[in-house]
């Protein structure tokens, strides 16, 4: 039986079903359509980020199961720990989340392109508008490491992070889930489970859990100051 994949209409910003995702290639929902701010926050609202590789279409995706952190219950590993208060990297939130969001795309291998310039003038759009937020490593005054993603109620997506020094991502995902926790945060979507999330920590839900989960903190808003620009605690 043939498979018609939905080309989006640029007149609206609606999305079909995520039940309709394929399943090969895993969760490909849609193609088409544009980048502005409201279809891709539309799009996230309802389980579906962009991604898409050069001298293709945007493409829409809602994979399954969907890879996901608990902030509440995040624990970093002993040696982490052990790491952290040795060498005292300084955490930041929403000081530099431009240019966290160029340097995930910088740092990333020549196949793995999909953070193209279209994409990155879309999240800094996003930014702009108080909806992508990052968080920054630094050491000695030097950004070092990082993590951004797009804010939805009580719900924080994950699109990226870098790490130009040992355990900077790692350190700024620590640093994050405890910070969002303290402000109401429930649940931090990343996506697709690939060996070094699992090695953090990530897990993974079904669809039909993580649509729950998004419909039930999505619309709830996320405490007041979570991401305003601030230092976190330098130590931990």
């Amino acid at each position: 039986m043939a498979i018609y994949l939905t080309e989006l209409d640029k007149n609206t910003v609606d999305f079909p079903p995520t039940e309709s995702a394929m399943v090969e290639p895993n969760g490909l929902l849609a193609f088409g359509g544009d980048l502005s701010p409201k279809r891709i926050l539309n799009a996230y609202k309802n389980g579906i980020f962009p991604w898409y590789g050069p001298g293709e279409p945007i493409l829409w995706w809602s994979p399954f199961p969907r890879a996901v952190f608990d902030p509440n219950t995040y624990t970093p590993s002993k040696s982490l720990k052990k790491f952290q208060r040795k060498h005292n990297y300084q955490v930041s939130i929403n000081t530099a989340t431009k240019q966290v969001i160029r340097y995930c795309s910088s740092v990333r291998s020549a196949k793995d392109t999909w953070l193209n310039d279209e994409m990155i003038s879309a999240y800094s759009t996003l930014v702009d508008l108080g909806q992508c937020h990052s968080v920054e490593v630094w050491l000695e005054g030097e950004l070092i490491g990082g993590l951004y993603g797009i804010s939805i109620g009580e719900i924080f997506c994950g699109e990226s992070m870098f790490s130009l020094k040992t355990n900077a991502s790692k350190i700024a995902l620590w640093y994050f889930c405890r910070h969002f926790a303290k402000h109401g945060g429930q649940l931090i979507d990343c996506q697709v489970m690939n060996t070094h999330l699992e090695s953090l920590g990530a897990f993974e839900l079904e669809r039909s859990q993580f649509m729950q989960y998004l419909l039930s903190f999505r619309d709830k808003p996320i405490h007041s100051g979570c991401f305003d620009s601030q230092w976190l605690n330098s130590k931990a």
